[in-house]
């Protein structure tokens, strides 16, 4: 029925601040940057995966009302939006090195697990990120 995951999407205050996070300093790519006049779509991937894509979503309309948007808003601030993203490396201590040298949040450090090696950062909005060296 279903062959592949095309687009999954995680809440950010300012698609401007995320794309200097995404794409300058993790090492995503941009794949759209596009005005569709009631939103910014905006969505970054992994360089050279033309089929999966994240798109930076800023709380608010057309999905959602003010208030509703300001909760989001507000728990986005505290890590709790369930916002997670699952990132694979071939080197996951050379991954964190060069992550730790550009200033990003570490939330645990690179740990031997039975299924490879990872470790965790938080972007500038609360979300939460694994990056693996899965065996």
């Amino acid at each position: 029925m279903f062959n592949a995951i095309s687009r999954s999407q995680i809440y950010v205050t300012d698609q401007d601040e995320a794309l200097r996070f995404y794409v300058g300093t993790i090492g995503l790519e941009v794949a759209a940057d596009v005005d569709l006049g009631f939103m910014r779509w905006l969505t970054v991937r992994v360089p050279g995966d033309e089929v999966r894509e994240i798109l930076l979503e800023v709380p608010g309309p057309p999905r959602m009302d003010d208030a509703t948007a300001q909760q989001v808003r507000d728990l986005l601030s505290k890590g709790m939006t369930g916002g997670y993203l699952f990132l694979t490396t071939d080197d996951a201590h050379a991954t964190a090195g060069a992550l730790r040298a550009k200033g990003v949040d570490f939330t645990d450090e690179p740990t031997e697990r039975p299924y490879g090696i990872d470790f965790g950062i938080r972007d500038p909005f609360g979300n939460a990120i694994r990056i693996g060296q899965m065996f």
